[in-house]
């Protein structure tokens, strides 16, 4: 049973902590705001994920598809943040603030939801570790789900803080105008590439 949850615990963090959308926001919000700045956006998707993970171990994970509408809502609200993110990262000052930060208001806590529970990256990444392990007797099928559930959500919130806090000390390295100009916009395009390649 140990071995089964340690590969339990390195599936989920190869999974959930591989780029996708979700992990771009995290850094660009951590280099702009900081963990302190960016916590209420980090709580937030933290919630919406273990959500999302809470539907895809009830086999519930179709159940956005039962809702068109909110499913589109939320998708379309995420992908349009992200582009907003990507466009105000690239289009940044250099040399904004003493540590680099672009400082502003904290992001928002609604879209940090929003992004978190309807992640397609996360439901395909919950689906297959659910349906592909087993932590625990086969003849404890609900204890399996929920502690699968709960492995997952602790290793998604450590991943995540780990990458948010990532995104805050990049906002502490001072670079020379044209690095961070350079940095800002890769950052944005990294943004970008990951919204399309999750959200189409």
């Amino acid at each position: 049973m140990v071995g089964s949850v340690f590969l339990f615990i390195v599936a989920c963090a190869a999974l959930l902590g591989s780029p996708g959308p979700g992990i771009a926001a995290l850094i660009a919000v951590g280099r702009a705001q900081g963990l302190t700045g960016g916590i209420g956006f980090f709580v937030a998707m933290q919630i919406g994920l273990a959500l999302a993970a809470g539907l895809s171990a009830l086999g519930l994970a179709g159940f956005l598809h039962a809702a068109p509408a909110l499913r589109t809502m939320l998708s379309v609200a995420s992908v349009l943040y992200l582009v907003w993110l990507a466009w105000q990262i690239a289009s940044q000052p250099v040399s904004g603030g003493a540590d680099g930060r672009a400082g502003g208001r904290p992001a928002g806590i609604a879209i940090g939801f929003a992004l978190g529970f309807a992640n397609p990256k996360a439901y395909l990444a919950f689906v297959s570790l659910f349906g592909s392990f087993v932590v625990l007797e086969p003849a404890f099928a609900t204890a399996d789900t929920i502690a699968k559930w709960a492995l997952c959500v602790a290793v998604m919130v450590v991943v995540d803080l780990g990458w948010m806090a990532t995104g805050a000390a990049l906002g502490r390295i001072t670079l020379s105008p044209p690095a961070e100009r350079a940095m800002n916009i890769g950052m944005a395009l990294m943004i970008l590439a990951a919204c399309s390649l999750s959200f189409l």
